[in-house]
């Protein structure tokens, strides 16, 4: 089932203009916050992110033709500071257990290197849509700071979408108790009006593309109103240099 999801996004990336811009405009900002060296993607699922970035070993839990290696990002395959960054677009709140992967994050990365994750993010605005028209939940009473015990009954798309607004917004003085290996470098908060209007990789999309510049251009006039209008955010954590 989650080789089937992973396959009909790559179909729907392909066929889908506005989808590829919005992705292409993230994927570069993610590559200008990593640090020179090895990047390991987790969650590649489309394994588009290679394409913006060199040195990138795309993995996913299941295998793929694109993807490089199999990996659960609870117990990574990689020996202790081999790594210079880590990538995460829409998969840390797929994770099961956070603490586990940011344990492991901790092991593989050297110091001065990076994770940097795309997330969705809760606010008034988007609250509503991911509640109420995403098949993903939404569920704040979850602490991702908390270790569960694992499910066997569990999918891999499983998820809870408040994630990281906790982690990094409503709980972040609790992160940085729990981690205070990591340094947390960049923050923003995105994605008002085009990313709801393009449907996502679920639904059409209502918004034409010669009107994608010019709505892209009034997110950009919103931007101090982030908190209460984005859909999405981009964190990036730094292992600091002992």
């Amino acid at each position: 089932m989650s080789e089937e999801i992973l396959k009909q996004h790559k179909n729907i990336w392909k066929k889908k203009p506005i989808l590829r811009v919005l992705y292409t405009q993230w994927y570069q900002e993610i590559a200008q916050q990593l640090i020179p060296g090895e990047t390991l993607e987790l969650g590649g699922g489309t394994g588009n992110f290679k394409e913006f970035s060199p040195n990138v070993i795309s993995s996913d839990l299941v295998p793929l033709p694109w993807i490089d290696v199999v990996a659960d990002a609870q117990n990574l395959s990689f020996d202790n500071q081999s790594l210079d960054n880590i990538v995460m677009f829409d998969v840390l709140h797929h994770i099961e257990n956070v603490t586990l992967f940011f344990k492991e994050a901790i092991r593989v990365l050297r110091p001065g290197g990076r994770v940097a994750m795309m997330e969705p993010y809760i606010s008034l605005a988007s609250w509503p849509v991911y509640h109420f028209l995403h098949p993903e939940p939404v569920n704040f009473q979850q602490d991702p700071l908390v270790f569960v015990e694992p499910s066997p009954q569990r999918k891999p798309f499983d998820s809870n979408q408040a994630f990281a607004t906790v982690l990094f917004e409503n709980k972040y003085h609790q992160f940085q108790e729990k981690y205070p290996q990591f340094e947390k470098v960049y923050h923003r908060r995105m994605a008002f009006l085009a990313y709801p209007l393009s449907g996502g990789f679920d639904k059409p999309s209502l918004l034409p593309m010669n009107l994608l510049k010019p709505t892209l251009a009034l997110e950009n006039a919103l931007s101090f109103l982030s908190r209460f209008l984005a859909f999405r955010i981009l964190v990036v954590l730094e292992k600091r240099k002992i």
